[in-house]
């Protein structure tokens, strides 16, 4: 009864067009004080929600990310993509793929994602002959893909929940991505023939190496990630800090197109989604404690527990459930409000945190691209200028083929576990 009352509460809240932080730190503490339960632990617990190393990570990336993208990158990184696979039947759609898995890697937002990916790529593909409808499903499940290619804020925050190595996390998101991005490559293969894709365009050996060259630059982003964490040279923290400073360099002194203002600008709104996202952090504190005090943990211990005798059932149920949640109350809160209810149970049956924190990050990836509701999915839609209903037929197919690739993630731990293990982090 007091959970529905805090539920009730909180869907009332959004409802009312409060913001999500609000509406759950009220809910949680309404619930709390009609339930009777002692409200002196909430201050602490308050601070001790936002108190995490790594959290300083979160604003070196997004400034980094913002800035390269500013910048222009992704536009060397679209050439590169089409110079790569261009030549194939629908090779400009599986450029965007290609693209989206590459600008992960140097933007940390999704919303900054499909805001450069739409405004760069919607155009070159309606010019091809590429529906609207189609543009918006490569770019909306191409972004989704990208939620595993580090850096993401969602992995930084999943990591301090459920106290896993971000490095680690960082490490495992690569190959899994490139599974899904091989998955929906495969369908936009299919569906070039079945629709009548045309190829893009058969690059001289000229532009290849010019795109190449154009690339190296945010190319860089990558592999500073990946080899300084195998190699062990620093924390997810300093990577922020050392990615920082090269997007100032590549912005300063070689694209030139930024001035010193509006760099500024962007560190002041890296600040404030910092800002938000250690007050999420902070909040759902409120809401975790009120579902420890009513025993939300072992309610859905009992609800999970057939699913208990195979990881691969088990996790698939709650990727479900994250991918729910992800759709109506977006990445981060499902993963401050769900992940830390059912993580325990996942380690309890043997699973690797590592391997859990990766398929949630798929998962809630799928969800902020599902449709009628999922954020990401509306905000692509809006590059596209085409309905929500109009699109859901084309984009079924895609979301077939993220779930195929989670699917292979679930089935696969090694996917997720191949790289950290190669760097000692898995035993």
């Amino acid at each position: 009864m007091l959970l529905a009352f805090t539920a009730v509460v909180f869907v009332g809240l959004l409802a009312l067009s409060m913001p999500i932080v609000f509406a759950l730190g009220i809910a949680g503490i309404a619930g709390l004080a009609l339930g009777g339960y002692p409200l002196q632990m909430l201050p602490s617990s308050l601070v001790a929600g936002s108190q995490n190393w790594v959290l300083l990570a979160i604003p070196s990336f997004v400034f980094a990310g913002t800035l390269m993208e500013r910048c222009g990158m992704s536009h060397a990184l679209v050439d590169l993509a089409r110079a790569l696979v261009g030549w194939l039947r629908g090779g400009l759609g599986m450029s965007v793929i290609v693209v989206s898995y590459f600008f992960s890697d140097i933007c940390g937002s999704k919303m900054a994602e499909v805001s450069a990916l739409g405004s760069t790529l919607m155009p070159p593909l309606r010019r091809a002959g590429y529906r609207a409808e189609d543009g918006a499903s490569l770019i909306a499940a191409g972004t989704a893909m990208g939620m595993l290619v580090p850096p993401a804020i969602f992995m930084i925050v999943i990591g301090e929940v459920t106290n896993t190595s971000v490095v680690a996390l960082f490490l495992a998101g690569f190959i899994p991505a490139a599974v899904v991005g091989l998955c929906l490559c495969a369908l936009v293969f299919v569906e070039a023939r079945l629709l009548g894709w045309p190829t893009d365009t058969r690059p001289s050996f000229a532009f290849l190496m010019r795109a190449g060259r154009d690339a190296l630059v945010p190319l860089v982003v990558p592999l500073v990630i990946l080899g300084g964490f195998y190699l062990g040279m620093f924390t997810a923290t300093e990577a922020g800090a050392v990615v920082a400073f090269y997007a100032f360099l590549a912005a300063r002194f070689y694209y030139r197109n930024v001035s010193l203002k509006e760099m500024l600008w962007i560190a002041y709104e890296s600040a404030l989604l910092t800002a938000a996202v250690v007050f999420l952090l902070a909040v759902a504190t409120i809401f975790q404690y009120l579902m420890g005090v009513t025993g939300v943990p072992a309610l859905l211990g009992e609800v999970l527990a057939p699913l208990g005798h195979s990881h691969v059932l088990f996790l698939a149920g709650v990727a479900l459930m994250t991918m729910a949640f992800g759709m109506v109350l977006e990445g981060l809160p499902a993963a401050v409000v769900l992940i830390p209810v059912v993580f325990p149970i996942a380690t309890k049956l043997g699973i690797n945190p590592i391997h859990f924190d990766i398929v949630q990050t798929a998962a809630v990836g799928i969800g902020l691209f599902l449709p009628p509701m999922g954020v990401g999915l509306l905000m692509a839609l809006r590059f596209a200028d085409v309905s929500v209903g109009r699109h859901a037929r084309a984009y079924w197919p895609y979301v077939l083929a993220l779930l195929a690739g989670l699917m292979l993630i679930i089935a696969i731990p090694e996917l997720s576990l191949f790289l950290p293990r190669s760097a000692g982090m898995v035993r």
